[in-house]
Parts: C-alpha cells; sequence; structure tokens
C-alpha cells in the first residue's frame, strides 16, 4: 500500500516537536538532527530538482550525498534551509593524497562555485574506506581541506565516513576496541578531529549483525522495539542493538585517548526486501520509525546518556543499479512515482 508525502511529513513533525522539548534552540537545529541520504546509482530516479521538492515538502532540512554532484549541488542553489554533506569520491583519493594543490584544485573545481547560495555543511573524505588499503590516503587530504577551509574561514567541516567493520570486539560495549588496522589509520584520524571537536561519521546497521545471527539476536531487540533491558553490561543496560554499537565504538575511542569526540550516524536503515522474511516492509517501516523516535527523545545512549545523536536514514530511494538483493532495497520512496515504500508511522 502506498501512503502519501504528506504523512511522512507529519511523523517529521511529530519527531521535530520532540526534538524542541529537549532543545530550544529552534526549528531548524531540531530538523537537522534526522537527514537522508541522497544516493543516485539508479537508472530511474527522478530529477535532483523533484528530490528536493520532496525534501521540502517533507520538512527534511539535511542531506547527504557521495560525491559533489552538479546536478544535484545546482538544483540545491538557493535552498540554504538543506544543510548538505558532500563526499570525496574514493577513487580521487590516491590523487589528493599525494599533493595540497591538487586538493586546491578538487575544491575549486567541485565546491567553490556553490559556496554563496548552497549551504555545505560537512564534505566527507572517502566512504568505509578505514580500515583499508587506501585508508591511509584519507589524512592527508583532510588535513589538506582542513587547512583550506580554516584559511578562509568557511563554516565547512572536514571529516570521513567508517563502518564498524574498524571494531575487533564489540560485544559487550564496553569491550569496544579497535582492529590493529584501524588503530594505524583511524586513530590519526580521530585525534586530527578531536582537535576542533569534529565528529567522526559512523554507519552503524543492526540489520547485518541480526540477519548473520538471527538465533541469538532478538528481532525487537534490534529494531529499538522493546524497553526491557536485553544486554547488562556493568551499569549500563541496553535495551536497543544501535546503542550498543554506538557506544562500542565510542569505548574504543576512549581506549586510544580519544574522549568525547561528536558522532555522527552516516547512514543506519532496514532493507524492506531481499533477504527473505529478514527483510520486510513491517519490519523496515519499525525499525526506521523507531530510529527516528529514539533520536528525536534526546535520551542519547547509556554511555552518552542526554547527548542527542545526529542521524541520516539510508536511503532516501531504492536504487536498481545497486547490487541486487538488500542492497537494492533500502529507499523510502519509490523511485518510479516517489510514493513511500511503507507507512512510517
Amino acid at each position: 500500500m502506498l501512503y502519501s508525502p504528506k504523512k511522512l511529513f507529519l511523523f517529521f513533525l511529530s519527531c521535530i516537536v520532540m526534538l524542541v522539548n529537549y532543545n530550544n534552540s529552534g526549528f531548524a537545529t531540531a530538523a537537522n538532527s534526522i537527514g537522508l541520504n541522497y544516493g543516485l546509482l539508479g537508472d530511474n530516479l527522478p530529477s535532483p530538482s523533484n528530490v528536493i521538492n520532496l525534501y521540502k515538502s517533507i520538512g527534511v532540512t539535511k542531506i547527504r550525498i557521495f560525491d559533489p554532484n552538479t546536478e544535484v549541488l545546482n538544483s540545491l542553489r538557493g535552498h540554504r534551509d538543506i544543510e548538505v554533506t558532500v563526499g570525496v569520491k574514493d577513487q580521487d583519493l590516491a590523487a589528493l593524497a599525494a599533493s595540497e594543490e591538487a586538493v586546491k584544485g578538487w575544491f575549486a573545481a567541485n565546491i567553490e562555485s556553490y559556496l554563496a547560495d548552497v549551504n555545505i555543511a560537512f564534505i566527507t573524505v572517502g566512504n568505509e574506506v578505514i580500515p583499508g588499503p587506501i585508508g591511509p590516503q584519507v589524512l592527508p587530504v583532510m588535513q589538506s581541506l582542513t587547512n583550506l577551509v580554516k584559511s578562509r574561514n568557511l563554516p565547512i567541516l572536514i571529516s570521513t565516513v567508517v563502518a564498524m567493520s574498524n571494531l575487533e570486539q564489540s560485544y559487550p560495549p564496553s569491550a569496544g576496541m579497535f582492529t590493529s588496522q584501524a588503530r594505524e589509520q583511524l586513530v590519526p584520524v580521530l585525534k586530527l578531529l578531536s582537535q576542533t571537536s569534529t565528529p567522526i561519521l559512523v554507519n552503524i546497521y543492526p540489520y547485518f549483525a541480526y540477519a548473520s545471527d538471527p538465533a541469538n539476536i532478538p528481532l525487537d531487540y534490534a529494531t529499538f522495539n522493546t524497553e526491557a533491558i536485553v544486554v547488562q553490561d556493568g551499569p549500563l543496560g541496553y535495551s536497543n542493538m544501535f546503542d550498543a554499537i554506538f557506544d562500542a565504538f565510542v569505548w574504543a575511542m576512549e581506549k586510544e585517548g580519544v574522549k568525547d569526540l561528536p558522532m555522527v550516524v552516516s547512514e543506519t536503515g532496514w532493507p524492506s526486501a531481499g533477504n527473505g522474511n529478514f527483510t520486510t516492509p513491517d519490519i523496515a517501516s519499525t525499525y526506521n520509525r523507531n530510529f527516528v523516535k529514539h533520536i528525536a527523545s534526546g535520551k542519547g545512549t547509556p554511555k552518552r546518556p542526554n547527548k542527542g545523536i545526529d542521524g541520516f536514514l539510508f536511503a532516501t530511494f531504492n536504487e536498481n543499479q545497486k547490487p541486487a538483493g538488500t542492497e537494492q532495497n533500502f529507499g523510502l520512496y519509490n523511485p518510479s512515482d516517489m510514493k513511500p515504500i511503507y507507512k512510517l508511522f
């Protein structure tokens, strides 16, 4: 069954109301706590201008794109109420890491012309490349971009996006620790970020943990659908897996001497198809609805209580050029008619 964008807007609006209860800085700050990833790996996607109109109609004021797509950025001109996170493509990292002049050239070609009328809040250097063979290229590019935006007093934060593959251990959360490769590649990045309290962006997917071990992970725990404590970790009790994963990363950072660094959840979501009974529209709806409620509550996590979390749902559309299976089914909307795939509340 299809549901109107208006209903989804009312849902986001209800979340904004809850956010304002603990954050009195106004509508924009409240709305910006939840954003959407805007992927472009499809041959049947709506035009960027129509997508921007969709975002505005449902009250979304924060989006993430994976590269500096010209058509998308041009469509955002004049819509400064929408904060944009722009990614540096992984395949560009090698050349940029080798030369600060190359970084200046990249910025001039991809960002400069939009500064006046597009609200670029973050530039992310690479997507889940740490830990890995090109992971060492992230730090020098981040340093060059950080120096560039500072020298021009631009309000753009420079970071990177990482996955939970950086964790060697994550259960219980207090045992969270990085792999040796993550220590080598990620910790210097975290220390750079900590100098300016710039957030690290992390992708958190309870779906993958649940799908790999459904016998031992309760579905309600994976989808925020219980208030009961499922995992007791010393004095900290966990009723949902998202918080447990988030806090495991926090513990791992603290063990490397990085404390109080902000974290933004750059991706989370649940596929609505592609893996049998693990991926139904009902389960996807439950997870995404409860994630938004959790963020809107402002209660944070057991390790970081009463600290608001910024998060991006993944993703806006089902993208038919991604790998077949679950990867094509994380979208909230059908690209053909821009209708919601399932009811969110």
